[in-house]
């Protein structure tokens, strides 16, 4: 397999010869990160093997959130929390698109724009929902910021799952949907436009294109919400591509496949400056959430939503067991390793161990 952090050595200044004018601080210290995410020169912790006497040292992951190789103990842990707050009745996959006549302001403002993306969405639904005739309440969403489509091209968009209950909690009744219909998406793309017009306009930017009078918002039911929760925190806590689909690195071209929406495998080539490029477009800009709660989803929501499990009799899926760790065996003599330090800074200089 192919490893990221190889091509990043290989490619590294290619690339900031051709982009490095488009770079941003954080693109360089995702560069840093995964260039030496499970290899010598890394953090390490340290193990002992008493029988023999053999000192071993390990290599700590990056622990970079656009790093293919870490965080996916947090993915499940994701999945797990989501799925404690599931009620019963159908979900749906709603889907806030920006228009690519808005991606360059989304890039040059990144922080400002992806926030504003989540808040329009997350309003117009939540607006939706309180003026519905079978709804009027409190409604609940996951939101999921996405900077990229299958072929990793800049493309900002939100996934929200919305579950289609509410509460009024003037009257403190339950309402829900029976049918597979959540919002009229013509007018959700609307009430998004507008909102997102009124945010550009506070936040003071300029928009240089002629943005399109029609938006794109999808709307479809996904069932119980489990399997939609399950697609999402795969995508989560890792970066835009797994290193298994990354298949040759030959004459300065890399070649990768990914899947187009009919779940079809296309193969692509770029030069190794282009495929880095393509990676550090979807590195998000410092300490911002990309995954958040609202309204009855929301972790201050947690008794209201217990309630309504406890009064709706749901039955939750069990929890997983915390897995138990696998011993660490010496490579000399087969004993039982243990650990002296968790994480010791510096060069290694004595056996190294990789996972």
């Amino acid at each position: 397999m192919i490893l990221l952090s190889q091509l990043i050595e290989r490619y590294q200044k290619d690339l900031e010869r051709i982009h490095g004018h488009e770079m941003l601080p954080s693109h360089h210290q995702a560069l840093r990160a995964m260039r030496r995410c499970r290899r010598e020169g890394s953090d390490h912790m340290v193990l002992e093997c008493k029988p023999c006497e053999t000192t071993i040292r390990i290599p700590h992951s990056c622990g970079h959130r656009s790093c293919p190789h870490c965080q996916h103990h947090d993915s499940q842990q994701w999945i797990q929390r989501q799925t404690a707050k599931l009620l019963p009745v159908t979900y749906f996959m709603v889907t806030f698109t920006a228009p690519a006549q808005l991606r360059s302001t989304f890039w040059q403002h990144q922080k400002q724009m992806y926030d504003l993306l989540i808040k329009a969405g997350w309003q117009t639904i939540d607006s939706f929902a309180r003026r519905d005739p079978k709804l009027k309440g409190r409604i609940g969403a996951h939101a999921v910021l996405h900077t990229h489509n299958r072929e990793l091209e800049y493309h900002p968009h939100m996934h929200m799952i919305v579950p289609a209950g509410a509460v009024d909690e003037k009257r403190g009744q339950w309402s829900c949907k029976t049918d597979d219909y959540l919002f009229p998406v013509v007018n959700l793309a609307k009430v998004f436009r507008a909102k997102m017009f009124d945010g550009i306009k506070a936040l003071d930017f300029k928009v240089k294109d002629t943005l399109p009078e029609h938006w794109v918002v999808h709307c479809k039911p996904v069932g119980r919400g489990e399997q939609a929760l399950i697609y999402l925190g795969r995508y989560l806590y890792r970066g835009v591509i797994s290193e298994k689909n990354i298949l040759s690195d030959c004459n300065g071209i890399i070649t990768f496949r990914i899947k187009n929406n009919e779940g079809q495998e296309i193969i692509l080539n770029l030069s190794g400056a282009e495929f880095l490029w393509r990676l550090m477009l979807h590195v998000l800009p410092k300490r911002f959430r990309r995954v958040r709660d609202f309204g009855l989803l929301h972790a201050n929501a947690k008794r209201i939503i217990q309630l309504l499990q406890l009064v709706l009799c749901v039955r939750l899926p069990w929890p997983t067991p915390p897995r138990e760790p696998t011993p660490m065996l010496c490579p000399r003599c087969g004993g039982i390793l243990q650990l002296l330090r968790v994480r010791q800074r510096g060069p290694i200089l004595i056996p190294l161990l990789r996972l």
